[in-house]
Order: C-alpha cells, then sequence, then structure tokens
C-alpha cells in the first residue's frame, strides 16, 4: 500500500499538499507523510482488533452506513475508541514520523476515519461480507499493516482491551467547520490507498488520483474560506505566533490592538478546541490553540479575559449548565498552566442559553458547542 498511496499523492502533490502545506503552516513532505503513516496507523488500528467482535460489529454498521450516503455523527473521540489509551502515542508517532506538528497530525488522523469507514462500507457492499467475514478479512490485513509502519511502533498496537464504539448520535463537541472541507479533501486521497489495500487494482487508485486531481482546488478553497492560510505575527514581547487569518487568535489580536472599547456583547469562538465527548478533558490537538492565546495574553498583561462554556439543548439542563462550566474551568486551567496569570481570567458555565443557532439542526447543535472568550479590560 506505501507504494501506491506515494503515487497517489505524488499525482495531486502541486495542488493538494501545496494546498494543505498552505493551510496548515506545514512542509508539502510532512503532509505526504503524515497521510501514509496517519491512514496506515488507522487501518492498523482497527485491523488489530479484527478478532473482537462487538468492535467489528459495530464497525461493520457504521462502514454500511457510510457506503449508503449516510453520516453518523461519530463523536469526538471516535479515533480514541479505535486506539484506546493509545490513542495520544499514536498521535505522537505520527507526527515524531512525518514532522508534522502534533495538533496537525491529530487533524490528518480525525480526517481519515469517514474515508475509511465509506472504503471498508463498499468493500462490504461490493463482497457481500457479513461482520464475521470482515473481521476474517481484516485479519489477514493485520501483520501487513503493521509491517507498513516504523518498527518502534508495535507495541503501540497492542491487545488491550478497549472499550467497543457504539453507533454514536450526538456528541458533545464543537469540530469546527473548517475541518470538514479539510475531511473531504484528504478523504479522496486516503480511499484510493484503501481500495488497492481491497483490490490489488490499479487502475481505481490511477481513477481517484485523477478525480483527486480535478477536485482538490474547490476543495482547498473551502478550507481556505474557512480558516484561510496561516501567517506569522509578531507580539510585543517579540514573541512570533503561527495563526490561521480567520482564526479567533487573530481575531482577538486585533481587537486588543484596536481603539475598539470593551463591551458585554463581543465575543470570540475558540475554532480549534476538541473535548472527549460529554467530559471537559482537553484533547491534545488543543495544545496549539491554547498556547497562541496564551502567548497572546502574557505579551499584554492588561487585557483580562473571561471565558464562556455553552451546550445545545441535547440532555438535562441541569448537566448542561455543569459541563458548560466545567469545560471553561478545564480551558482557564489550561492557560493558567501555560504561564497566563490567574487574574487575568474569569470563566462561567452557560449551558444551554444564548445559543447561536438552530439546534434542531446537527449543524446549529455543533455551532452552540463552544468555548467563547471576551475581552473586560484592556
Amino acid at each position: 500500500m506505501s507504494v501506491i498511496v506515494d503515487s497517489l499523492i505524488s499525482s495531486v502533490t502541486s495542488q493538494l499538499t501545496g494546498s494543505l502545506s498552505s493551510h496548515l503552516g506545514e512542509s508539502e513532505d510532512s503532509i505526504k507523510r503524515g497521510l501514509e503513516t496517519g491512514s496506515a496507523a488507522l487501518l492498523g488500528g482497527i485491523a488489530n482488533r479484527a478478532g473482537d467482535s462487538g468492535f467489528i460489529g459495530n464497525i461493520f454498521n457504521l462502514a454500511t452506513s457510510f457506503a449508503k450516503g449516510n453520516t453518523p455523527d461519530l463523536g469526538s473521540n471516535f479515533i480514541g475508541q479505535i486506539f484506546g489509551s493509545q490513542q495520544s502515542s499514536i498521535t505522537e508517532m505520527v507526527s515524531k514520523a512525518s514532522g508534522l506538528r502534533l495538533t496537525s497530525a491529530a487533524t490528518l488522523l480525525t480526517a481519515a476515519v469517514p474515508s475509511v469507514l465509506g472504503a471498508l462500507g463498499h468493500h462490504i457492499q461490493s463482497s457481500n461480507l457479513t461482520p464475521a467475514s470482515l473481521g476474517s478479512f481484516l485479519s489477514t490485513q493485520s501483520s501487513g499493516l503493521r509491517n507498513l509502519l516504523p518498527p518502534s511502533w508495535t507495541s503501540a498496537f497492542s491487545s488491550e482491551r478497549i472499550p467497543t464504539p457504539s453507533v454514536p448520535t450526538v456528541g458533545k463537541q464543537r469540530s469546527g467547520g473548517w475541518l470538514l472541507p479539510l475531511l473531504a479533501l484528504i478523504g479522496i486521497i486516503i480511499v484510493g490507498g484503501i481500495v488497492w489495500l481491497f483490490s490489488h487494482n490499479r487502475k481505481p487508485v490511477e481513477d481517484l488520483a485523477a478525480g483527486a486531481s480535478n477536485a482538490a482546488s474547490s476543495a482547498a478553497s473551502s478550507v481556505a474560506s474557512a480558516l484561510g492560510n496561516f501567517g506569522k505575527r509578531l507580539l510585543p514581547n517579540n514573541v512570533e505566533l503561527n495563526i490561521p487569518q480567520f482564526g479567533v487568535e487573530n481575531k482577538l489580536l486585533d481587537f486588543i490592538q484596536s481603539s475598539n472599547p470593551v463591551d458585554e456583547t463581543t465575543w470570540f469562538d475558540f475554532d480549534r478546541l476538541l473535548f472527549d465527548t460529554g467530559s471537559s478533558t482537553l484533547q491534545s490537538s488543543s495544545q496549539e490553540q491554547l498556547q497562541n492565546v496564551a502567548n497572546i495574553l502574557k505579551a499584554y498583561p492588561n487585557v483580562h479575559v473571561k471565558l464562556g462554556g455553552y451546550t445545545d439543548n441535547t440532555g438535562s439542563e441541569a448537566a448542561n449548565l455543569k459541563l458548560s462550566g466545567d469545560r471553561a474551568e478545564s480551558v482557564k486551567n489550561e492557560l493558567v498552566k501555560l504561564g497566563v496569570p490567574e487574574s487575568q481570567l474569569t470563566f462561567e458555565g452557560y449551558g444551554e442559553a444564548h445559543p447561536v443557532a438552530d439546534n434542531s439542526t446537527e449543524e446549529g447543535r455543533a455551532k452552540n458547542r463552544r468555548i467563547s472568550m471576551r475581552v473586560t479590560a484592556k
């Protein structure tokens, strides 16, 4: 699979990896290595649990659903359900093997999931597989997939018991609108590698490569319009940030440096924070944005910020209020760990109050699940 994926990636390098390099602030070589090692790691993680009938049964259901054109909400930590306690280790390994920042490695792994499941679903349909025969097929691929990964990764794919994922409904996580077009863009590449794995036929891969070349430009434009290119901004204390054009860091800096007075209505939504589903535990991929915000606040010691946590209206009002407060406090605590004086920060949970979108749709609920910040003094 490694040779075929390399061939596919190289066929769209100028359009695809160049766009991803610009949007994620990574080198093209790192993007290519990250796509290959990330897809192999994800497939290896699924294949490693081929003998777990409960896990494979749920993978079967999810894959079949994706193949039929449905898009079930996987929740915020589906990758954690695949790798269990090894999730952070796998993400770090992809990061080290590819030279990507940790947050970019996490993004590529997340982006691969819908494509992997969709490709599995198409193979299930074309081969008339049952959950049991899918498990048998994956068992035959397990060792080969692990052989594509660096030898030091072997211990990460242990036989530990990982909780079986169920078909999720609504997760308590805002993934960010910028990620969806990125999923589509990277998914074209990942599917090509999986098609080869299933069929050992080059032509489907070549066809997908051609399709990827045609789709890359428009998909990359969607990413750019949502998050924008990464660029450098120098803070007063000579700390240099590498931040997206339309990201919350730039918005916060512009407000701080403007003559606009503080008020009670101007809030800025974090756009790259991830929590474990239904919990206040921040995922490691959130670290880059938290570090950027911490650097901004340390460069402007007179700036005070209030953090607000919000949820959608799913579940009980009391539980939502508590979760929103716990998440806002987690962000505050992490910023303090990164060197922001606690006196600059306050927080409050608002639960399902103050929605910014329609809770009757999944898109609207995703927008309502958020952490925001408001400048209270500058």
